[in-house]
C-alpha cells in the first residue's frame, strides 16, 4: 500500500507544525508497513492554475503522479480564512488535467482530512477539503482530525497523547 501525506502550508522550517505533523505520520505509516511519500507544496513548483496552457508544467505532471499513485490519502492544512490554504486548493485544482483518464481524478481513493487552528474552528477547513475531495471522486473518512494547535504538542514538543490517540485512530481506519 503507498500513502501520500498532502500538506496545504507554505512552510519550510522544520520546526512547523505541518513538518512535525507530517513527519510524526509518515513514521506511523511506515510502522503499520505502509510506503509513504510527502508531497509538500512549498517544495513543489506548482504553478497557478491555467488550464489554458497548451503543455503541463513538470512540476504538475510529477504532483498527478503522485496523487494518483498513491492508494490513500492524508491531507493536512492550517486553517486561513475559514478554509484550507489557497495553495492546497491550487494544487488539487492541477488535478483536472486527469480528467480524461479512465479514472479521472481521484476516483476511489481513500482521504484523511487533518487540518489545524489556533481557536476551535478547524472543522471548516476539514469541511472545505471534505468538499473538494468529494468532488474529485475521493472517499473522506467517516473520521477526521480538527486540532487545537496550542493542545496538539506536549510540553517537551511531541505530539501530545490526546493527538496521538486521534491520529492513530484515523490511521486505522485508512489502512484497513
Amino acid at each position: 500500500m503507498k500513502a501520500l501525506i498532502f500538506t496545504g502550508a507554505l512552510e519550510r522550517r522544520e520546526d512547523s507544525t505541518s513538518e512535525r505533523l507530517s513527519n510524526y505520520l509518515s513514521e506511523q505509516l511506515k510502522a503499520l508497513g505502509v510506503e509513504t511519500n510527502i508531497f509538500k507544496i512549498a517544495d513543489s513548483g506548482i504553478p497557478l492554475f491555467d488550464i489554458t496552457l497548451k503543455n503541463k508544467p513538470a512540476a504538475v505532471e510529477l504532483m498527478n503522479i503522485q496523487f494518483l499513485e498513491a492508494d490513500v490519502h492524508i491531507w493536512l492544512t492550517p486553517l486561513y480564512h475559514g478554509s484550507m490554504t489557497g495553495v492546497m486548493k491550487n494544487c488539487l485544482d492541477w488535478l483536472e488535467c486527469t480528467a480524461t483518464l479512465p479514472k479521472p481524478y481521484l476516483t476511489g481513493k481513500k482521504v484523511g482530512l487533518v487540518c489545524w487552528a489556533d481557536g476551535v474552528q478547524a472543522m471548516q477547513g476539514i469541511n472545505a477539503m471534505d468538499a473538494v475531495a468529494k468532488s474529485l471522486r475521493a472517499w473522506t473518512l467517516p473520521y477526521s482530525v480538527p486540532i487545537q494547535r496550542f493542545e496538539l504538542f506536549d510540553e517537551n514538543g511531541n505530539i501530545s497523547d490526546n493527538y496521538k490517540s486521534r491520529l492513530a485512530i484515523l490511521l486505522q481506519l485508512l489502512v484497513q
